[in-house]
C-alpha cells in the first residue's frame, strides 16, 4: 500500500512546485523591470484594476494586478530608506495613475456640455484628478515599502497603507471617495452585506489581502514544501470570500422588504440633456415638461397623481429660482392634490439683510405642500469642487476663471451637522444631493437617526458613460451601511429605490424618460457601522497591524 501512495505524493508536490515555480517567474518578471518597462507594467495593473468597479465588477482581475504592485515594491531598491521610498512612491504612482484615468475618464465629459467654453480645460481636469488622486496611492506603497517586512506580513503591511490612503483620499481638501478599492467586495449583493460591518475603508483592507496575498504567498512558496504554499494561496483566495459571502447570504432576507404603510411615492426622471437645461429659451419647455410627466403614470396614463402621497424630482429639476417665480409656485399648487407633497431639487438664493447687499447662492432639495408654499428645506453642505464652487473663488475669478455651473460667487454651504426633514407621511428624512451620497460616514451627522434618505442628482454632466453607474453603486453601499431605504431620483442617470440591504425595488434606466411609482421599504435596527462608523474599520485595521508583526517575527523566526 505504501508503494502505491509513494508515486501520487511524488506527484502531487512535483505539481505543486511546478505552480510555485510558474508564480515565481511572473515575480522575477516583474521585479526585473525597468525604465518604461516598469512604469509600463505598474500603469496598465491599475487600469485592469478599474474594471473590478461597476458596472463590469471584473473582480478577479484583482488576483493579478495587486500581486503586480507587490512585486514592484519588492524591486523599489535603494541605498537609502529615501530612494527605495521614492522608487515605491513611483511604481504606486503609476499604478494609481493607471486606476483613476480608467476609472474617471468620464469626468470630461462635463467640459463638453458648454464646448465653447470649457472643452480647452477637458485634457487637463482627465489627466489632473486621476495624477492629483494617484498621489496617494503613491504615499502609501512609499510608507509601505520603509516597513517593508517580507513575507505574507508585507502584503498586510500594503492592505494598510491603502486602506490609510483611501481614507485620507476621502477626507483631504473636502475628500473625493470615489471607487475607493472596497467596493471590489461589493458585488454581488451578498458580498456587499458586509459593508454593513466594515464599511467602505474596512473592506478595502479585506480585499487588499484578499486579492495580492494567493499569488504572493504562492510565488513566496519554499522548494521543499510547494504545495503547502499552493494550499495556502487558494485558501486565502477562497475562504474568505466564502466567508463574505455566507454572512451576506445570512444577512440578508430572502423576502422582499416590508414596506411603509400608506405612502405611495412617483420619481421623476426627465433625461433633459445637461446642453439645454439652463438655456433661459428652454426653462418653461423643462418645467412643463417636469408638470406633464408628472401627471402620467409609468404606463403614460393620466391619473393626476392619484394615489400618490409623495412626488419626487431630481437636483435642480427647475431650471430656474423658483421661490422668485411666483407663477412657478402657483403650477405646483396646481399639480399637487390634497394629501401630496412634492420633493424637488431646486436652486435659491439668500439675499442680504444689509444696506451693502450681495447675495449667497444654495443648491437645495425643497418640500412643497399642496398649494404651492415651501414647507421645508435642506441646503447641500458638500460641494463640487470647480463644479458647484471654485477654491480661492474671487481671485479665480478675477482671471477669468469659472466653475462648470457659471453661477457668479459660486455656491455656499448649509447649516452643519445635516438637519433632517420632517415631512407629514414620511419618517425623518435625511437629504442628500449629487456626491453627498458618496462619502461613509458621513450621511447621518445629529443625535437622532433619520428613517429614510432622500437623494437627488444630476448625472446628465457624466453622459452615457459608467459614471453614473458608478454613483448609483456607491449609493446603494451606504443604504447597507446605514440600514437604511433610499429614493433617488436623477435627472438623467439612474432613478430608483433601494432598500436596507442595497436591493432595487424601482428602477429608471439611465437614459430612461419617465417616471416610475413604488413604495418606500422602511428601514431596519442600525447595523454595527451605522453605529461606530469609521471605528470598525481601526479596530479592524489594529488587528491586522498586529497579525503583521507577528507575521514579521514569524518569518525572522
Amino acid at each position: 500500500m505504501s508503494g502505491a501512495i509513494a508515486p501520487v505524493q511524488r506527484g502531487a508536490v512535483s505539481a505543486g512546485a511546478r505552480v510555485v515555480d510558474t508564480f515565481a517567474q511572473a515575480r522575477q518578471l516583474v521585479a526585473a523591470a525597468c525604465g518604461w518597462w516598469r512604469v509600463a507594467i505598474a500603469f496598465g495593473a491599475g487600469a485592469l484594476s478599474a474594471l473590478a468597479m461597476a458596472p463590469f465588477f471584473v473582480t478577479p482581475v484583482l488576483f493579478v494586478t495587486l500581486p503586480v504592485l507587490v512585486w514592484l515594491i519588492d524591486a523599489s531598491d535603494g541605498n537609502t530608506p529615501r530612494a527605495r521610498f521614492l522608487r515605491a512612491a513611483g511604481a504606486g504612482w503609476w499604478f494609481g495613475f493607471g486606476y483613476f484615468l480608467l476609472g474617471l475618464f468620464w469626468v470630461g465629459e462635463a467640459f463638453l456640455v458648454e464646448a465653447d467654453r470649457f472643452a480647452w480645460l477637458m485634457p487637463f481636469a482627465v489627466v489632473m484628478l486621476p495624477g492629483g488622486l494617484a498621489l496617494f496611492t503613491g504615499a502609501a506603497t512609499g510608507i509601505a515599502r520603509l516597513v517593508w517586512p517580507g513575507g505574507f506580513a508585507r502584503v498586510l503591511v500594503l492592505a494598510l497603507a491603502i486602506a490609510m490612503a483611501e481614507w485620507l483620499r476621502g477626507h483631504v481638501l473636502t475628500g473625493f471617495p470615489w471607487n475607493v478599492l472596497g467596493y471590489a467586495l461589493t458585488w454581488p449583493l451578498e458580498l456587499m452585506q458586509s459593508a454593513s460591518l466594515l464599511g467602505i475603508y474596512g473592506l478595502t483592507l479585506l480585499a487588499v489581502t484578499i486579492f495580492a496575498g494567493p499569488a504572493v504567498v504562492v510565488a513566496d512558496g519554499k522548494a521543499q514544501a510547494p504545495t503547502r504554499a499552493v494550499g495556502a494561496g487558494l485558501g486565502l483566495a477562497v475562504l474568505p470570500m466564502l466567508a463574505l459571502y455566507a454572512y451576506g447570504a445570512w444577512r440578508m432576507p430572502a423576502e422582499a422588504s416590508p414596506m411603509l404603510d400608506g405612502v405611495k411615492v412617483r420619481i421623476v426622471q426627465a433625461s433633459v440633456p445637461q446642453r439645454d437645461k439652463w438655456r433661459p429659451e428652454k426653462q418653461r419647455e423643462i418645467f412643463e415638461d417636469q408638470l406633464a410627466l408628472s401627471r402620467r403614470d409609468a404606463s403614460g396614463k393620466q391619473d393626476d397623481l392619484a394615489g400618490i402621497t409623495h412626488l419626487i424630482w431630481p437636483e435642480a429639476a427647475m431650471p430656474f429660482l423658483p421661490l422668485e417665480h411666483p407663477e412657478a409656485l402657483n403650477e405646483i399648487g396646481k399639480l399637487l392634490p390634497d394629501g401630496t407633497q412634492l420633493l424637488s431639487g431646486a436652486l435659491r438664493v439668500k439675499h442680504a439683510e444689509s444696506p451693502v447687499g450681495g447675495q449667497q447662492a444654495f443648491n437645495s432639495l425643497m418640500v412643497f405642500g399642496p398649494n404651492g408654499a415651501l414647507e421645508h428645506l435642506y441646503d447641500k453642505i458638500h460641494l463640487v469642487p470647480f463644479g458647484e464652487y471654485l477654491p480661492m473663488q474671487s481671485v479665480l475669478e478675477s482671471i477669468g476663471l469659472e466653475q462648470l455651473t457659471r453661477w457668479r460667487g459660486g455656491f455656499s454651504t448649509g447649516v452643519e451637522p445635516r438637519p433632517l426633514l420632517s415631512i407629514a407621511g414620511l419618517p425623518p428624512v435625511a437629504g442628500l444631493i449629487c456626491y453627498e451620497a458618496i462619502f461613509p460616514a458621513s450621511i447621518v451627522q445629529g443625535a437622532q437617526r433619520p428613517g429614510l434618505i432622500v437623494n437627488v442628482t444630476n448625472d446628465g454632466w457624466f453622459g452615457d458613460t459608467t459614471g453614473p453607474w458608478q454613483h448609483f453603486h456607491q449609493t446603494r453601499v451606504r443604504a447597507v451601511e446605514e440600514g437604511l431605504p433610499i429614493i433617488r431620483a436623477a435627472n438623467n442617470g439612474v432613478s430608483a429605490v433601494v432598500d436596507p440591504y442595497g436591493r432595487v425595488t424601482a428602477m429608471l434606466m439611465l437614459n430612461e424618460r419617465g417616471v416610475v411609482d413604488s413604495g418606500i421599504p422602511a428601514s431596519i435596527r442600525a447595523p454595527v457601522y451605522a453605529q461606530f462608523h469609521d471605528c470598525t474599520s481601526a479596530a479592524l485595521a489594529l488587528i491586522f497591524l498586529g497579525a503583521s508583526v507577528l507575521f514579521a517575527r514569524r518569518r525572522r523566526d
